[in-house]
């Protein structure tokens, strides 16, 4: 072999080893989304965008500005995401983002929720690299910011973010003592039948891991995740009568609080009734799900147990 096709040869072992030719795996990042495929990213990613609020969330708080996000439909941006996002392109709802915008900020990593992702999935991840995620459980949001956390080169700040907010959870659980057999029923829509939510779904998940019981009971599909509620009449509503009902934004007259039925509800008629911000409803993030526990350690818990306990 020639001299010209040694140098030859070894110019195209760099190119089949490169990071871009996907052989070189090793000395990248690999990950695997709730898809199951697997990511790989030749360096930590430095300009997320978000087909989600999560991604927006999870990037600030590890310190990585997202350079896209999606938002809550006539609310805009997140407002508890606060003026780091006012400069931030709006990419749209999430289950129909603009993808010429998306391009156009060259994103190098595209944190999504699976299910609004699926259907142009092949067009997003022709952007960029699409960590796709269920983003419904408690169990989802831990593992959605380790896998955000490692994608974005922070993999230490994830497991102290996730780890903080275990204890955070538990510190509430251990001081939350005199609510123990209080109903709880989280309910949405603007609707005349409102929608109550399963005990999978995070805000719930919580609220059960504090000690209350939440009245829209087990999911009948916990491994799919699907559905996150149900629909329930006034009628069955009084039946379970919750001690407290939590209501989730909605940009219509909840049409549900005018039926006759809903005064006699217990909730109602002790003024347990709360209304929670749109965080509630995408609550997966790591800013998201600490302000989650702020408002039920303020709205729920009575003033002896949010205080440490001599």
């Amino acid at each position: 072999m020639t001299r010209l096709q040694n140098r030859i040869a070894t110019i195209l072992l760099i190119a089949l080893l490169s990071p871009a030719s996907g052989l070189a795996d090793d000395s990248g990042i690999r990950l695997t989304d709730d898809r199951g495929k697997t990511l790989r990213l030749s360096a930590p990613a430095t300009r997320p965008a978000a087909i989600s609020t999560f991604g927006a969330d999870v990037a600030l708080a590890l310190g990585t500005a997202p350079v896209a996000i999606t938002d809550y439909g006539i609310q805009g941006i997140p407002e508890y995401l606060g003026p780091r996002l006012s400069d931030v392109p709006n990419l749209g709802p999430r289950h129909q983002p603009n993808l010429e915008i998306l391009s156009a900020v060259r994103p190098d990593l595209i944190i999504g929720i699976r299910r609004y992702t699926k259907k142009d999935g092949d067009q997003i991840e022709a952007i960029a690299p699409l960590l796709a995620l269920d983003l419904i459980t408690l169990q989802d949001s831990l593992r959605a910011v380790a896998l955000a956390g490692k994608a974005l080169g922070k993999p230490e700040k994830a497991g102290a973010l996730n780890s903080r907010f275990q204890n955070h959870v538990q510190a509430l659980a251990n001081r939350n003592t005199d609510n123990r057999t209080q109903t709880v029923a989280l309910l949405t829509s603007g609707s005349e039948t409102p929608f109550i939510y399963h005990d999978h779904f995070l805000p719930t998940a919580l609220l059960e891991r504090l000690g209350f019981d939440n009245a829209g009971g087990a999911p009948p599909n916990p491994d799919s995740g699907i559905p996150l509620g149900y629909r329930i009449s006034l009628e069955a509503l009084l039946q379970l009568d919750p001690d407290i009902i939590i209501l989730l934004p909605t940009n219509r007259q909840r049409a549900f609080t005018l039926n006759p039925v809903w005064p006699y509800l217990k909730a109602v008629r002790n003024e347990a009734v709360y209304e929670v911000p749109h965080y509630w409803k995408e609550g997966a993030g790591p800013i998201a799900r600490e302000r989650i526990l702020d408002d039920i350690q303020r709205l729920l818990l009575t003033p002896s147990a949010e205080e440490p306990r001599p």
